[in-house]
This record gives C-alpha cells, sequence and structure tokens, in this order.
C-alpha cells in the first residue's frame, strides 16, 4: 500500500518573482561562473538562508527527527532553493546534462554522457513520433540528446523556475522547440491529464522525492496503459547500513551536498515502482559493471582518463584542485562584494558531496545509476 504524504502547497507567482529577482528580467543571457556571481544580493540571501535552514549546526549525529521530518515537509523547497544556487555552478563545471555515466576506454566525456541517455532511450524503446515526459529535466541537455536521438516529442517538469526558462531558450537556440517544451510543475502533483505520455524517463532526479511512492505514482497516473518508465536512480545499495556512524556520514554529505530530503536504499525504490503498480521488466545498477574507468573519475580527478582537450578543462573544473580553485576564488570576490554573500558556502556543500559521493561508490554504499525500466500494465 503506498505511503500516504501531503505535498507542499505551489505559490507559482512567488516563485516566479524570485527567480526574477534572483537572475534579473534576462535570466539567460548570462551563464556558468558569470552567471553564479552575479545573483541579486538580497535573493541570494534568502536563498542560502531558506536551503541551509535545514542543515546548519546539524550532523548526524546531532539532528533530531523533527529536523529530518522537516526536510521531508519542505521538500520542494528545499529542492528548489538548491536549485537556485547551483545550478550556474553545474553548468560551469558539467554542462548541460547533470548526470553521471559510465566511461569506455577512449570515451570523451560528453560523449559519455550522450551514450548514457541514449542507452535509456534505447531499453525504454523510444521511437519517433512518442510524446515523452522528462521528470526534473534541468536545463534539458537530456531531453535534447533523446529527443535527436528517438526523434520523439519530449516535455520536460522542473519546479525551478530558472532551470524552465534555461532549457526552453537552449531548445529554442538550437532550433528544437516544436519538439520539446518544459514547464514548471510538482512531480509529487503533477498538472497534466491523467494517461498523457506514451513513456516517460527520471534522470538522477526523482531523488528528490520525500517518499518514492509520491513521485512513483504521478508518473504511473500520466502514463497511457502498456507504457514504459525508465528511471536512474540515486539509491544506497544493500551494503549500506544506516546504524553505522560512517555510512550515515557518507549518506549526509550527499544529502546536505546535493538538495536531497532523504535518501533511500535500493529495495525502497524497488518496492515502491510495485505499490503504485508498476511491473519491473529490467533493472540494474550500473555502477557495478566492471568497468575500467570508474563512473566518478570526473570528481576524482584521475587525469589519465582524459581523451580530449574539452575533458582536460572539464575534469580540471570537476576535480578536487579544480573545485578548490573555484571555492577559493568565490570567496575572495565574495570578501571583494564582487560575489553575493553565501556564495562560498554554496560551493563548500558541493565540495562536501563530491567528497562523500566519492567515498559512498569505493566504499560500495552509493549509486547514482540504478536503473529501472518498468511497465505500466495495459
Amino acid at each position: 500500500m503506498a505511503t500516504a504524504f501531503v505535498p507542499q502547497k505551489q505559490d507559482r507567482a512567488q516563485d516566479a518573482e524570485f527567480k526574477a529577482a534572483l537572475h534579473g528580467k534576462n535570466s539567460t543571457s548570462k551563464t556558468g561562473f558569470v552567471a553564479a556571481i552575479s545573483k541579486n544580493a538580497d535573493a541570494q540571501k534568502a536563498a542560502v538562508t531558506e536551503y541551509f535552514k535545514h542543515w546548519d549546526n546539524k550532523r548526524p549525529s546531532t539532528e533530531t527527527e523533527e529536523d529530518k521530518k522537516t526536510r521531508l515537509e519542505e521538500y520542494a523547497t528545499l529542492t528548489k532553493h538548491y536549485y537556485n544556487l547551483v545550478t550556474d555552478f553545474y553548468e560551469y563545471g558539467w554542462g548541460t546534462s547533470f548526470h553521471f555515466s559510465r566511461f569506455y576506454n577512449g570515451e570523451a566525456f560528453k560523449q559519455s554522457i550522450a551514450r548514457h541517455e541514449h542507452y535509456l532511450a534505447l531499453k525504454m524503446g523510444l521511437t519517433a513520433g512518442m510524446k515523452v515526459l522528462d521528470v526534473g529535466c534541468g536545463v534539458g541537455g537530456p531531453a535534447q540528446e533523446i529527443c535527436r536521438f528517438a526523434d520523439c516529442n519530449v516535455t520536460g517538469l522542473n519546479n525551478n523556475d530558472y532551470q524552465v526558462e534555461r532549457a526552453n531558450y537552449y531548445a529554442k537556440r538550437l532550433g528544437l522547440a516544436d519538439k520539446l517544451n518544459f514547464v514548471k510543475g510538482d512531480f509529487m502533483q503533477m498538472d497534466f491529464e491523467p494517461e498523457t505520455f506514451d513513456a516517460v524517463y527520471a534522470i538522477e532526479a526523482t531523488v528528490h522525492a520525500p517518499v518514492l511512492e509520491g513521485v512513483y505514482g504521478e508518473i504511473y497516473k500520466v502514463l497511457k496503459p502498456g507504457g514504459t518508465f525508465g528511471v536512474y536512480e540515486w539509491v544506497m545499495t544493500d551494503n549500506y547500513d544506516e546504524s553505522i556512524p560512517l555510512h550515515r556520514e557518507v549518506c549526509y554529505g550527499i544529502e546536505i551536498g546535493d538538495g536531497i530530503p532523504k535518501m533511500y536504499k535500493v529495495e525502497v525504490a524497488e518496492q515502491a515502482l510495485k505499490n503504485v503498480g508498476f511491473e519491473i521488466v529490467h533493472q540494474e545498477d550500473l555502477a557495478a559493471r566492471k568497468d575500467d574507468i570508474p563512473w566518478y573519475y570526473p570528481l576524482s580527478g584521475e587525469w589519465k582518463y582524459c581523451r580530449s582537450i574539452g575533458d582536460l578543462v572539464t575534469i580540471f573544473r570537476t576535480s578536487w584542485l579544480g573545485r578548490q580553485v573555484t571555492m577559493k576564488s568565490v570567496g575572495l570576490l565574495e570578501k571583494l562584494h564582487l560575489a553575493p554573500a553565501g556564495s562560498q558556502k554554496v560551493t563548500e556543500a558541493l565540495e562536501e558531496a563530491a567528497v562523500n559521493l566519492v567515498l559512498g561508490a569505493k566504499l560500495g554504499l552509493f549509486t547514482p545509476m540504478m536503473l529501472f525500466v518498468a511497465k505500466k500494465p495495459l
């Protein structure tokens, strides 16, 4: 039986006003690092306060049950402000597809990212003309790639106004506006009519759900009978034991640095899919494959795997060294009042995430690519 959960109340007019205050009326005129340090100081302060109130002066050993409960109840605000704070840093370091991927020998970073998206489309059986929903679409990088790969029509759903605006801007700039559309919405309470889409996918996004049955149930509702749902899910593996302090510290570091109300184990995700009515036709932890190149190498900064000049630039930005340069540069600009207050604090949270993502992977506690492909019965 699905877990009962009341979605957070929405105020879209207020969200739109906040986006305009934070980024200005023309929020597509800047990108990456420049955009990150150009935000309105007062709005940035508000976003930092709203996000970090869930984490300041708290650690796994000191957080209370009320702290955990509040993060779940305020999932939408928590996630929305997380992406208000980090989207520009993500684009600066990673590009427009905010996800990890496996690597083959000789494969460049961007090629790997695209192949990871193609693989999901292939496993789902996406074909020309299909009406597809991307749940938690970011700034639209995966939707662009999947649209071109499968020749399908993709609607992206996102609770962050800034990302929605950027995604539609990129679609128009790339000449894909007739096949791509990005809309504002909470995936725990979708506005689409039931049985609207032929297929639905989510790439490392539904981890932001406070209760997995909630988002999976909404996906089930808007999917046509016989339709397919494919997801790369962030989960803690079967090796994870919350009673072990190191395990909980790793999990907590991932949560605080990635805007996640609560990480769940793989068994919870699997059962949640079944609870809402899905039939799982394929599941595999792609991170468990015996690859020569680890999926986390861009974070651990293993330069020997770089295959192009572009790789060197990307891996420098995402590696420990590059992250330290970014963090110290942002801190200096903040002291000189050339970046809004709280900017360095955001980079510090991202650093905590990076360290614990790598540690979690090396200890076998975490995967960002638990692949489920599920069907809605006819």
